[in-house]
């Protein structure tokens, strides 16, 4: 059993910056940062990414950027992204990642309220975003550029990174970069997370060396993976997971990171990497268990009988875990050469046969996503965390898990719950506080040190924590019932037709509900019905499909309390992303756009 002891012990007076240190003297040739999964992807050595570090951090410093101030970073998923983000560390500054997705006014208001001074971007598509902004910020000193022909003679402020890092990059090891490294400490700020804003504006979450550091080494220890671990960097930089688990998270345990910089070729990605460890929101994991029970539903029948009883002893298995039961040693066995012989093949068609530590966080996932993956071979555990947690205070474990919980406190986590059953959190991976316009810390945390997570929920017996719902996402319908949306839209998600599903209620007599259909799923599913339709607006309106809702519709209210049954819903065609509006960049809803949006809709199902 891993202990807060133990994490401390390895966690105590590192910061990224000695790991980075020590990565290169341990293990100069392993390799660090892969470009892509293709065959025309570049990789770095601890070596090589710590000599490009070392030489952009000379450059920055020379650009103006000098400690405590930010730097802001628009730039896709590509190796100078890592170097960016580490050579302002390596400054004492803090760098700060934006989404891709950000409109030109929420660049303003981020470019504002951080008071950055460098501001980083990659190419013409970032710059038109940004360049009616870059005027209107007070303590902007220089503008860096990847795309060099960007860089102009009148533009006074704009240096290209090429410029930057000079024409040959020298072995890290001068006397003034070896400093640096030992002048920061774990208390200093690492980097600035902004929220997504859903519930307005952005919030601007600073995390120290110890938070991030902490929170790596207790992943590491409380549910291992190989030496020097393969991962896959797919998610938003911006967002706190990737920032762990694709650049601090690797540094620690001197991981190989290979980017995935288009997520529509993550499937392809999995399969080239072969994964240690992979993190996915509930969507992507409905996704891959979508194209997995495809593939099933195809096979012969044999084949299929052989699957079907493997998949049934990984279930059990699973099950009694669950339960927290033991495993008898027979089943175990059984389960071991089934898995081997049958099971694992199948994980070897997602690039999951290898993989030790598969998580899924951000959301609710559905349990019959869990319990077909786990039917498979694939744990999924579920972890709960926000920003300010620096990602995950709960993870479930494989001793200590339960279908509809995220798992339990970390090593030296507390979570309890206050009288409105307001989760409160505290201990090592809670973050100093919420930058303010002036560029000062302020604290969020009350004399105990407990910080209200805004997710309502419970503590159970065995101290495994479930969540509820968020505590603003709560409807109260005209007739005084309390209802969480989220566990009727986990429902209604479970059916593979159905991408998205929004619970509508607040302040009316019943609960309602808007379906999205899965653009790969929804065609898929009709080609197999012999549906000649195949556009997702017509297939919105098809009576196949809207009796197969129905019926979908009807099975989620089946396992409902009667106030939370829906009892009225419209399909459509979607998708619904981040770039329409109605999901944030991490997938989450934002349920005040679609309330909005599809007012007249709503309206008419009452």
């Amino acid at each position: 059993m891993t202990t807060a002891r133990q994490v401390r012990r390895a966690a105590e007076g590192q910061t990224i910056p000695l790991l980075l240190r020590r990565n290169a003297q341990r293990f100069p040739d392993h390799p660090a940062l892969t470009s892509g999964p293709g065959p025309d992807a570049t990789t770095w050595t601890w070596s090589r990414l710590r000599n490009e570090v070392a030489a952009l951090t000379r450059g920055l410093f020379l650009a103006g950027l000098r400690q405590h101030e930010r730097l802001l970073i628009a730039m896709s998923a590509r190796p100078e992204h890592w170097v960016v983000d580490l050579a302002a560390i390596h400054l004492g500054a803090l760098p700060c990642t934006t989404y891709e997705t950000l409109s030109t006014e929420q660049i303003r208001y981020i470019a504002h309220h951080s008071g950055a001074t460098v501001v980083v971007l990659e190419g013409r598509e970032q710059l038109r975003r940004w360049q009616p902004v870059l005027d209107e910020m007070p303590h902007l000193r220089a503008v860096v550029v990847l795309d060099h022909t960007l860089v102009r003679p009148e533009n006074r402020r704009f240096v290209s990174y090429a410029g930057l890092r000079g024409d040959s990059v020298a072995e890290a090891g001068g006397a003034d970069f070896e400093a640096q490294v030992d002048a920061v400490t774990a208390d200093r700020p690492l980097t600035l997370v902004y929220t997504s804003g859903t519930t307005g504006d952005p919030k601007g979450v600073v995390l120290s060396h110890r938070n991030v550091i902490y929170e790596s080494v207790m992943q590491d220890q409380l549910v291992s993976v190989p030496d020097h671990p393969r991962s896959l960097a797919y998610l938003p930089l911006a967002h706190v997971a990737e920032r762990v688990l694709g650049i601090y998270m690797p540094i620690c345990n001197a991981g190989h990171v290979t980017i995935c910089a288009d997520q529509t070729q993550l499937l392809p990605a999995l399969r080239s990497v072969r994964p240690n460890g992979f993190f996915g929101v509930p969507r992507v994991w409905e996704k891959l268990a979508a194209g997995l029970g495809a593939k099933l539903d195809q096979l012969p029948a044999e084949a299929a009988a052989a699957v079907d009883r493997a998949r049934e002893s990984a279930l059990h298995l699973f099950r009694l875990r669950s339960e927290g039961r033991e495993i008898p040693d027979e089943l175990a066995e059984q389960n071991e050469l089934l898995d081997r012989e049958v099971l694992r093949p199948i994980r070897g068609a997602i690039g999951l046969d290898e993989c030790h530590r598969a998580f899924s966080g951000a959301a609710p996932i559905p349990a019959s996503v869990l319990e077909f993956l786990a039917g498979l071979g694939l744990t999924v555990y579920e972890v709960w965390g926000l920003s300010e947690t620096t990602g995950a205070a709960t993870v479930s474990t494989p001793e200590a898990f339960e279908l509809g919980a995220v798992g339990g406190p970390g090593p030296g986590m507390e979570v309890t719950t206050a009288p409105d059953g307001e989760l409160l959190v505290r201990g090592p991976v809670v973050f100093p506080g919420y930058m303010d316009g002036e560029g000062r810390i302020v604290p969020a945390t009350d004399e105990g040190g407990w910080f209200p997570t805004g997710d309502i929920g419970r503590v159970d017996a065995r101290g495994l924590v479930s969540i509820t719902d968020r505590k603003k996402e709560i409807i109260i319908t005209s007739g005084g019932k309390n209802v969480a949306p989220t566990k009727i839209e986990s429902a209604l998600r479970s059916h593979p037709l159905i991408a998205q599903a929004v619970a509508i209620g607040d302040a009316r007599p019943y609960i309602t509900a808007l379906l999205v259909l899965d653009e790969d799923a929804a065609p898929a599913w009709a080609r197999a019905k012999g549906i000649a339709a195949q556009d997702l607006d017509e297939l919105s309106l098809h009576p196949d499909v809207l009796e197969e809702l129905d019926g979908a519709v009807a099975r989620a209210n089946g396992d409902l309390a009667r106030a939370e049954q829906v009892k009225a819903h419209r399909v459509l065609a979607g998708p619904w992303t981040a770039e329409t509006g109605e999901l944030t960049p991490k997938l989450s809803l934002k349920r005040r756009v679609v309330e909005e949006r599809y007012a007249d809709l709503i309206a008419s199902l009452y």
